[in-house]
C-alpha cells in the first residue's frame, strides 16, 4: 500500500491548520485551525473489506515534571510513550482517500460526538480525553480527530504517524466508547496491509527559529 497527502509532505512540518495548537509569542500556545488533513491511499489488497485510519504521537513525555515549565525544557533522552490523536474504523473497501477538514475543523471544547461519524464509519475517543479529564472548562470525551499540540518547551519535534490498514473483515467487533488500544487488538490477526506517512510539529521557539 501507498500513503500521500495533500496537506503535508512525509517527514513535512504539519501546518497550523492542521493543529489543535499554534506557537503564540506572549501566551506560548494558542488555539489553531484543528482540521484533519487529507489523506490518499492506493495498491490496495484485493481482499480488502474495510479500512482502518490512526494517527499516534510516539513523542510524547512519560514524565510530566518538566512539561510546559518556564526555564526549563523536556529532555530528549527523556523516554517517550504514544498518544493517540485520530482512530478511525470500518471504513468502507470503495473509498480511497478522506477531504482535509471532513472530519474534524475548529477546536471543540468537551470534546466530540461519536463514536458514529461520516460515511457510516465510527471514530474512538483519542487520548486529549484523558488529558482533558481534570480541566472543567475541556474535559469530555474527545471522539475523532484533534491535531498536534505537544509541550512548548520539548527539546523533540514531535512526530505524527498516521496509519491506514487494509483489513480482511468489514467491521471490527468493538461496541460503544473505544480507543486506539482497543483497535490494535481487535486488528490483530486481520491486517491485510499497511501504509504509512508521518509530519513534523513543534511548539518550542527554539526549534521553530532553526527550521
Amino acid at each position: 500500500m501507498k500513503l500521500r497527502s495533500d496537506s503535508f509532505q512525509d517527514q513535512g512540518i504539519i501546518p497550523e491548520r492542521l493543529a489543535f495548537c499554534r506557537y503564540d509569542a506572549q501566551s506560548r500556545v494558542a488555539l489553531a485551525g484543528n482540521a484533519n488533513p487529507h489523506l490518499e491511499w492506493s495498491d490496495v489488497p484485493e481482499q480488502t473489506q474495510s479500512f482502518v485510519v490512526i494517527c499516534h504521537d510516539p513523542d510524547v513525555p512519560s514524565k510530566p515534571d518538566d512539561v510546559n515549565q518556564d526555564g526549563r525544557e523536556v529532555p530528549a533522552d527523556l523516554p517517550r510513550v504514544d498518544f493517540f490523536h485520530w482512530v478511525l474504523i470500518n471504513i468502507s473497501p470503495q473509498l480511497r482517500s478522506l477531504a482535509e477538514g471532513s472530519y474534524s475543523k475548529g477546536i471543540t471544547p468537551r470534546g466530540k460526538a461519536g463514536p458514529l461519524a461520516l460515511d457510516d464509519t465510527r471514530q474512538g475517543v483519542n487520548d486529549f480525553t484523558n488529558w482533558f479529564a481534570s480541566d472543567r472548562d475541556m474535559n469530555g470525551d474527545y471522539f475523532g480527530y484533534d491535531g498536534p499540540c505537544p509541550p512548548w518547551n520539548d527539546a523533540l519535534p514531535h512526530r505524527y504517524v498516521f496509519t491506514v490498514y487494509a483489513l480482511d473483515i468489514a467491521e471490527l467487533p468493538l461496541e460503544g466508547r473505544f480507543n486506539g488500544q482497543d483497535v490494535l487488538r481487535a486488528m490483530e490477526g486481520h491486517i491485510l496491509a499497511r501504509a504509512t506517512l508521518t509530519g513534523l510539529y513543534t511548539l518550542n521557539p527554539r526549534l521553530i527559529q532553526q527550521s
